[in-house]
């Protein structure tokens, strides 16, 4: 190349390179790495960021890497000439790349560095795109274009080294490519599944559930969460969102039945209870307080029976049964606390009675007592009822004086029981006689035939003493 007289900037052929298509924008190095040092000695170079793959099974691609772009040092990579050619240095040798008359070789050589950490940092910006997931095709063919220009690039640098970075990235870009759809496909997959599911569920709801607003609300509930779910096949998406649609028009046409059928339900109800009332009304006036109470227990049970009817007319309803309720109740508590009174008198004259003839002397009199009893207790039925919290106490007392008089009775009856004096002493002769022939025995040196007769005396002795015993009891 030729130098420009005049001009500060070398010319050479393609000393820009060029654009890549779908690559990001290439930044400048001020932008990017903040004002450039001027001639002079080079740091070493930065180490270059490389493309770091997703993990195998990741649903989330890795966030954008921070890019920095790096700093080559071109004099390990080639050389400016006194008279200003520049020469970079590859594996297959050396070759020209461009002219440099704008000032001394120094400045030329990081001038053509510069060129080369441009397209180094947009190797990286593609490395980090392929790291991050982003569309592996396009990272593909924006690496394919830029290594391209490689071999007639206008730069001093490793540019076998972006050559190989390139390389790499082309390769793992059908990895990632592969792997980005099968990521898609199990995305979608799951929200198919999820889709399924909740149609599944509706049809479930439309065809049991009977808990119609808590149903209602999850199908809602189910419509939200479907708005949200994306990535599902358009004609797989399409027929399970017809499957959802026909569940919801099947539960809203099954819970439309069924309120339908309910107001007709409450409407017999109404009926029902208006002719409860009439009936209850009919028998508020009764006198026949147990039977009329009785028949008020089952027009209430017939009440609950009937179901509900409309709110306000159920309520209306349930005012006038009460009433008629009321009124016969109330004229029954009426008549009760009259009645209540009369048993109290009724109470005081048993006591006082009682009083009287808790005293009987069966020791001295028994015919005497028997006839009182017979006289109590013929009283006593002639007074009547007693209220209910005294019935306990008043008869005790009262078959206390029955017993103490039929215990007396008794103790005499058995104290003169012929029969059974009879019996003991019967009973003594028997122990006697064997008494006697176990002393026949003994003399004669019958031993056997002596303890024999004794041990038959001693079982009358018992049954002559347990008949004494009897008698005495009595």
């Amino acid at each position: 190349m030729t130098e420009n007289s005049g001009n500060e900037k070398a010319t050479q052929p393609e000393s820009t390179p060029t654009p890549v298509p779908g690559a990001a924008a290439r930044p400048s190095p001020a932008t990017v790495a903040g004002p450039r040092p001027g001639p002079g000695p080079r740091k070493p170079e930065a180490p270059k960021p490389h493309a770091v793959k997703p993990a195998p099974g990741s649903t989330t691609p890795h966030p954008h890497p921070v890019v920095v772009p790096a700093v080559s040092d071109p004099s390990q990579w080639g050389r400016v000439d006194e008279d200003g050619t520049a020469w970079v240095k590859t594996i297959e040798g050396e070759r020209v790349v461009g002219s440099w008359q704008a000032g001394d070789t120094a400045e030329g050589l990081a001038h053509f560095g510069r060129r080369f950490d441009d397209i180094a940092t947009e190797v990286a910006l593609l490395e980090a795109r392929l790291a991050a997931g982003t569309d592996a095709r396009k990272t593909k063919t924006a690496a394919t274009a830029l290594a391209e220009t490689l071999p007639t690039a206008a730069v001093i640098g490793d540019i076998d080294g972006l050559t190989t970075r390139l390389q790499a990235i082309i390769e793992h870009s059908d990895e990632a490519a592969a792997h980005a759809k099968e990521e898609k496909d199990r995305s979608r997959h799951e929200q198919t599944e999820r889709k399924e599911a909740l149609a599944a569920e509706a049809e479930q709801i439309a065809t049991e559930s009977t808990q119609w607003k808590v149903a209602g609300d999850r199908l809602r509930e189910i419509l939200d969460e479907w708005k949200t779910i994306r990535g599902v096949d358009r004609k797989v998406d399409d027929a399970l969102w017809r499957r959802f649609s026909k569940a919801r028009e099947a539960f809203n046409r099954r819970r439309g039945a069924h309120f339908a059928e309910l107001d007709r339900e409450r409407a017999s109800a109404k009926t029902h209870k208006e002719g409860l009332c009439i009936r209850a009304e009919e028998l508020s006036s009764s006198t026949d307080w147990a039977g009329t109470a009785a028949v008020f227990r089952d027009l209430l049970a017939e009440w609950k029976a009937a179901g509900r009817a409309p709110r306000e007319a159920d309520e209306q309803l349930w005012k006038r049964f009460k009433a008629a309720q009321d009124v016969f109740f109330a004229a029954r508590n009426s008549a009760a606390s009259e009645r209540d009174a009369e048993f109290e008198d009724n109470a005081t004259a048993k006591e006082e009675l009682l009083l009287h003839y808790e005293g009987l002397n069966t020791e001295t009199g028994l015919d005497s007592a028997r006839a009182s009893l017979r006289d109590l207790q013929e009283k006593w039925d002639a007074i009547g009822k007693v209220p209910r919290e005294r019935i306990h106490d008043l008869e005790a007392r009262l078959r206390a004086v029955e017993k103490r008089v039929r215990d007396a009775v008794d103790a005499q009856w058995r104290r003169s029981d012929p029969e059974a004096m009879a019996r003991a002493a019967q009973f003594r002769e028997r122990v006697a006689q064997y008494e006697e022939q176990a002393a026949k025995a003994q003399a004669a040196g019958k031993t056997r035939d002596a303890e024999k007769a004794l041990e038959q005396a001693q079982q009358w002795r018992e049954w002559a003493e347990a008949a004494e015993g009897a008698v005495s009891q009595r």
